[in-house]
């Protein structure tokens, strides 16, 4: 049945701590799960298999886990809950690891310090298909008998079997004897510490910044794009770093700097790290991305012959390709990228590891590897903005956009070549600027309306960092009805 407040979005439920995120609704939410594990016939699903419950750095977050764990354990489920703080990846690993029916994350990622939420994991280790959220949403604020006597709640360390499991896949005697320097940042998040702790031991010189939990995060959002990156380059060119490693809030995304303090956008790091995976480990698959990201993937995977699939924005697209086929790695715009041979899932700390494993093999700076890329299939730049703006001013720009066609219109002096609808309204523009670069990028625009936010997120990429912000700039317009 539909609720008012609770809504899962691409991964999850998330509000506003205290205003619709509530200790209530929390617990409407935990029992929904409850209910659908109850229901399930799937014997990977038994409701006897226990559900992990673990929480990140945030306001309360421990608070509301404890609620899950009572909520769902009143009703006959075992539960495993984390002991301490834990990022994303590492419950989802416990989840599969030990069998779990599934995992309740408590957790807004990357959200503002005022968001908290509920990610919903399934027994395979990554986030519930839209099948299944969607079930799960059925049995929003429908009762779930309470059992004779309450299941146990167990606490659990899912850490340290997480990091074995992501320092087996990175080879880490390479990274220690590549005699580079890091910069590290986790933003006050759930990696606190992690890589820090691996570097330590190795003996790999890095310097630190925001390594301390503080759920204000003071000053920034957690997500490791610009503005909120900026000190960790600044403390890279500081401290002479070869490359600053950046994790999100709950640790399940990736962000960059270069040894100059340059921001690397997710862009950029997912395809650092895919022409590696295919040209030094050639592991097998194929490769998916989100509609939003960057097109030098196809390239890649052209040269190496492999196919790409397009899917909508949210990695539980990425999750679904992975239950299905073969696929080596898939990801999406805001640094979540995975790989089947690891866990369907996001995993911002296996791919910070990866990345000073790539920079070790290759002997390059992480400035070096971009321009590599850059030089062999042609200039990408990428934009982002975020809109917040009212619902009706989002969706009445999205109509708009919808009846624009090739042909007609222009953005920034850029004819409409096609336009595409897969999740948002993207068109495909004839830009002049790229006759006169070689293999010049597709330039290419995305109006998205969040699902479940007063937020319009409009992208861009382009042969230029001028032609990128010119275009974000002449969307904004358009959004803004001027």
């Amino acid at each position: 049945m539909a609720h008012p407040v609770i809504k899962f979005g691409t991964d999850g439920w998330r509000g506003v701590i205290a205003s619709d995120f509530t200790f209530e609704n929390v617990r409407t939410a935990a029992t929904a799960v409850a209910a659908y594990l109850h229901a399930q016939k799937d014997p990977a699903q038994n409701p006897a298999k226990g559900l992990c419950i673990g929480y990140d750095s945030r306001f309360l977050s421990e608070a509301f886990a404890r609620t899950c764990a009572e909520v769902v354990a009143a009703t006959g489920i075992p539960v495993k809950l984390a002991q301490e703080i834990t990022p994303t990846p590492a419950l989802s690993y416990g989840v599969r690891a030990l069998g779990a029916a599934g995992g309740i994350m408590i957790t807004s990622s990357h959200n503002p310090c005022q968001w908290n939420g509920v990610k919903y994991k399934a027994w395979f280790g990554g986030s519930g298909s839209p099948a299944i959220i969607a079930e799960i949403e059925s049995y929003l604020g429908l009762p779930v008998p309470k059992a004779q006597h309450a299941a146990a709640i167990e606490e659990v360390d899912f850490i340290a079997p997480y990091m074995a499991a992501i320092e087996r896949f990175a080879d880490l005697n390479l990274i220690a004897a590549s005699g580079f320097k890091f910069g590290i940042d986790s933003m006050y998040g759930a990696g606190r510490e992690l890589i820090a702790g691996i570097f330590t031991r190795l003996g790999v010189d890095f310097v630190q910044i925001r390594g301390h939990v503080d759920p204000l995060f003071p000053g920034i959002n957690p997500e490791p794009i610009e503005p909120n990156i900026r000190a960790l380059g600044e403390a890279v060119v500081a401290n002479h770093c070869d490359a600053g490693l950046c994790t999100d809030g709950d640790a399940d995304r990736i962000g960059a700097t270069d040894e100059h303090g340059e921001f690397v956008d997710p862009h950029k790091i997912f395809s650092v790290l895919l022409e590696w995976v295919l040209k030094r480990k050639g592991w097998p698959g194929d490769v998916t991305r989100a509609f939003n990201t960057t097109k030098m993937l196809d390239r890649i995977c052209a040269k190496y012959g492999r196919r790409i699939y397009e899917h909508g924005i949210g990695f539980k697209y990425v999750v679904d390709y992975m239950q299905q086929q073969e696929i080596v790695m898939g990801g999406e715009e805001s640094g979540g990228i995975g790989y089947q041979r690891h866990l369907p899932e996001r995993d911002g700390l296996l791919n910070a590891l990866l990345l000073a494993n790539v920079m070790a093999e290759e002997k390059k700076t992480l400035g070096q590897l971009v321009a590599d890329l850059q030089a062999e299939y042609g200039e990408h730049q990428y934009g982002r903005i975020d809109l917040h703006i009212p619902d009706r001013l989002k969706n009445a720009a999205i109509a708009r956009a919808r009846l624009l066609h090739a042909g007609e219109t222009a953005f920034a002096g850029m004819k409409i070549l096609r336009v595409e609808t897969l999740d948002g309204v993207k068109f495909y523009l004839d830009n002049p600027e790229a006759k006169t670069k070689p293999n010049a990028a597709e330039t290419w625009l995305l109006l998205r309306a969040s699902g479940t936010e007063p937020l319009m997120r409009i992208y861009s990429e382009s042969c230029s960092k001028e032609s990128v912000t010119k275009l974000l700039e002449a969307a904004r317009e358009f959004a803004l009805g001027s």
